[in-house]
């Protein structure tokens, strides 16, 4: 299995029309027999960015994906619609690997976050280490858990991605955070992330 996350930023004029062209692509990826999951989703706190993320049977259905009708639709469209070349990230597990056993509840509220992050020189293998357990134990001890999946970034031996849901927003700030591993986790990070750990954390609703 692959995954990938794209990030596009649309020019504010263009953002509804870039939308709706994403949800195209969306329905007919869909219909690809090597994708298994596409969702798109748009920031909260900037209605011209979006996001994608997909999962793939594997490497050549990523291929055959970029050369389908719809694929080179979006990114002729992106040409003139997009505020800057989109940020493409494909992915590698990490243990343990993504787990999709948990589905949301009709009265869930959904929190979801993509949090991408650039690693100062010799912590990554830290980082992955404390990540197993918080994963491990979020996906565990946590009722407001839908999932929580940890991936390296192919090409960026500097950069994890995390992403996750939740069934609510209290279940991260009142809840998880407060957690011992994911305590520890915050504390780490507090020294091994390059810069301010906000500026990688994104909020988003699925479209």
């Amino acid at each position: 299995m692959k995954s990938t996350i794209v990030k596009f930023t649309a020019k504010p004029a263009h953002a509804t029309s870039f939308a709706a062209t994403l949800k195209e692509a969306q329905a007919a990826t869909e219909k690809e027999a090597g994708n298994k999951e596409i969702k798109v989703f748009v920031s909260n706190t900037d209605a011209n960015v979006f996001f994608v993320y997909e999962r793939w049977e594997d490497n050549a259905a990523i291929t055959s994906h970029d050369n389908e009708p719809h694929m080179q639709k979006l990114m002729q469209v992106g040409q003139t619609t997009l505020e800057t070349v989109p940020d493409f990230y494909f992915l590698g597990d990490t243990n343990p690997l993504p787990d999709r056993s948990k589905s949301p509840n009709a009265e869930d509220e959904l929190f979801i976050i993509f949090f991408i992050f650039k690693l100062k020189p010799n912590y990554k293998k830290q980082v992955l280490a404390q990540f197993e357990d918080h994963v491990i134990n979020t996906r565990k001890e946590e009722q407001g858990n839908i999932f929580f999946d940890l991936y390296t970034v192919d090409d960026q031996e500097d950069t994890l991605a995390v992403y996750e849901h939740w069934r609510k927003e209290s279940d991260v700030w009142d809840i998880h955070f407060h957690q011992p591993y994911a305590m520890k986790t915050g504390k780490l990070l507090e020294e091994a992330v390059e810069g301010d750990l906000k500026q990688y954390m994104h909020f988003v609703t699925e479209i």
